[in-house]
This record gives C-alpha cells, structure tokens and sequence, in this order.
C-alpha cells in the first residue's frame, strides 16, 4: 500500500487492505514476538521468561471528512500505571472476559463511552510485549463516525485524534531513549501538535505499520 495516499484511500479501500493484511499475517502470529525488546534486544530474555500480565486495547480508527484518523487517550495522572501517558483504550483481561477482543471492547466502553455496536473489527495483531510487565492483544477496529466520546473522568483526561497518513508515514517514526535504571532504553515517539504518541503506544503504531502498509 501507498504510504504517501492513505489519506486519500476511500475507508471501504483502507478496511478491505488491513483486514486481508492481517488474515495473511494470522497464521503466523504465534511465531511473531513484537515488543519493546525491538528497540532494546538485550530484555528480549527476561520478556520471554517472565510471567507477564495480560491486557488488551483497541486501536480505534474513524473516519473524517478529512481523512482517516486513529483515536487515541491521555490517561489521568491519578492512575497507579502509566498515568499521564498516551494510550489507546484498553487494560488487563480480567477472569471474566471471554477473550482479548471482549477485553478491549469492554475498556473501550468503559474509558470513552464508545458500545461495541459503534465499532467494526477489522482484525487483531500479534501480541506486544512490554518492559512494563504486560503482554498486550491489540485490536483494530473501525468506529461509527457519528460516535460522541465520553471520557471516564476517573482513567482518562481527554481524547483526541491524530491522522493516520501522518502515523503512517515512517519519517514520523522517531527514536528517543531515556535512562532507566542506569540503563538506557530506546522508544518510538510520534510528535503531533503538543501530543507525543511514545512508548508502547507508539510501538503498536509501528506494529499497524509493519504488518499492513510496509
């Protein structure tokens, strides 16, 4: 796919490609190991042999009359994880839960008012494993346009959407680093107006970009 006219690509175009690219690539899903050890290969050992968290999110995409956007959450600096952080709606998989996809449905409700009814699943990518202690199933969805977003005052400080031809254009794809315990550790960041998508977030951008437009 055209990086440069995904802005331009109809959303009946954009769901028909992301849906093929992620059935071809589902086969081989178990075989993939994504993760924030792409960036920092020497944790790819502890990731594999620890005893990680499940969670799921939604990588939400609407679309405007400008194009294609991704919706995407600023969490509350009240949280215990990740406060403050750039995030995509989701949180652990509860015993409860039927699957990953059930997960992040329910999440999506509750973070940003957002029914499962309101919401196309065009697929699921591999699992995104964090230094942060979690394995994460991210889906990928389409959202009725016409959907008002209802941020929970309690997880998320407000909503906001970024286009997707910018995210997908791999000139935004930045790398930073920062020390954490005396080690330094690499990330994606995409800068957008006064948001910074970074972090895990970003690194599921990444993920969308490798396994459909790349």
């Amino acid at each position: 796919m055209n990086v440069a006219a995904t802005d331009r690509l109809p959303a009946s175009q954009f769901r028909q490609n992301v849906i093929r690219r992620l059935e071809n690539s589902s086969g081989d899903s178990a075989k993939v190991f994504e993760g924030d050890h792409i960036l920092n290969p020497d944790v790819q050992d502890a990731l594999v042999n620890s005893a990680l968290k499940a969670a799921a999110v939604l990588m939400p995409i609407v679309e405007r009359q400008n194009g294609l956007s991704v919706v995407f959450t600023k969490r509350t600096e009240k949280l215990k994880s990740h406060s403050g952080q750039v995030s995509f709606p989701g949180g652990k998989i509860d015993e409860s839960d039927e699957s990953a996809l059930f997960a992040a449905l329910r999440e999506t409700e509750e973070e940003i008012g957002v029914g499962a009814d309101a919401i196309e699943i065009l697929g699921q990518l591999p699992d995104y494993y964090t230094g942060s202690g979690y394995h994460i199933s991210p889906v990928v969805g389409m959202m009725d346009a016409k959907v008002e977003f209802v941020a929970n005052p309690h997880e998320v400080e407000h909503v906001f959407e970024v286009p997707l031809d910018f995210l997908m254009n791999p000139d935004n794809h930045h790398i930073n680093s920062r020390v954490f315990e005396n080690i330094e550790r690499y990330y994606y960041v995409m800068p957008w107006g006064k948001h910074h998508v970074w972090g895990v977030t970003a690194g599921i951008v990444r993920m969308f970009y490798n396994q459909v437009f790349k």
